[in-house]
């Protein structure tokens, strides 16, 4: 699992820097400690603050001073391992919204080369307060820029107004987690993402509008 990431990724505490700087090469070691447990196939339920600290040879309080607890670090760990959020090209909505579900394409393609991260998922889903944590900072956000970037369509007049934004959104992402999570077996071709985001915007673009492609976002 490829946690080179954790350093730009991990919280960051607000107000004014206190103590000792932070250090990424202990943030890393720690996350290091966590990856070699699940490795060693340690069940994410016996996964202790204590047991993770002694692997990674750091005392307690310096991963209470990174992360409040065991969730917030195996969020972490997670999005660490995960395709890295998409820059949204900003050239139109339908580029933006490419951009958004080739990431999950390419988390899905991910999940099914690393038996580690399919298990991971698993045993996090059977986690109430590791799922949780990981909706509340990974999968509400992405939920949240989703919607936003259908209002603007909508807005614009480049979507229909006559059907609600959530259901929009719906539309959009639910092919692609069919394919990625209920359907491990069918393909996720290089083009899919372009070709579910056009067939939609097809549909949803009121008749008397141009090709949606063609406008600003």
């Amino acid at each position: 699992m490829d946690v080179s990431g954790l350093a730009d990724s991990s919280p960051r505490q607000e107000g004014p820097a206190r103590g000792r700087p932070r250090s990424e090469a202990v943030e890393h070691a720690i996350v290091e400690a966590v990856v070699k447990l699940l490795e060693e196939g340690v069940p994410l339920a016996e996964l202790s603050i204590e047991r993770i600290a002694r692997t990674a040879g750091v005392g307690k309080a310096t991963i209470y001073r990174r992360w409040s607890g065991k969730e917030e670090l195996f969020v972490d760990v997670v999005r660490a391992a995960e395709p890295p959020e998409p820059e949204l090209p900003g050239t139109s909505m339908r580029d933006d919204l490419v951009a958004l579900l080739e990431q999950l394409r390419r988390r899905g393609l991910m999940t099914r080369s690393s038996v580690l991260l399919h298990n991971v998922y698993a045993q996090m889903k059977s986690s109430p307060k590791i799922w949780t944590a990981y909706h509340a900072t990974v999968v509400e956000p992405r939920r949240r820029l989703q919607v936003e970037i259908l209002r603007r369509g909508q807005r614009s007049g480049q979507l229909r107004a006559d059907i609600d934004v959530e259901l929009m959104n719906d539309l959009f992402v639910g092919p692609m987690l069919v394919r990625t999570v209920m359907r491990p077996d069918a393909d996720l071709p290089e083009g899919l993402s372009e070709q579910l985001v056009d067939a939609l915007l097809e549909g949803l673009r009121p008749a008397s509008s141009p090709p949606v492609s063609s406008q600003p976002a």
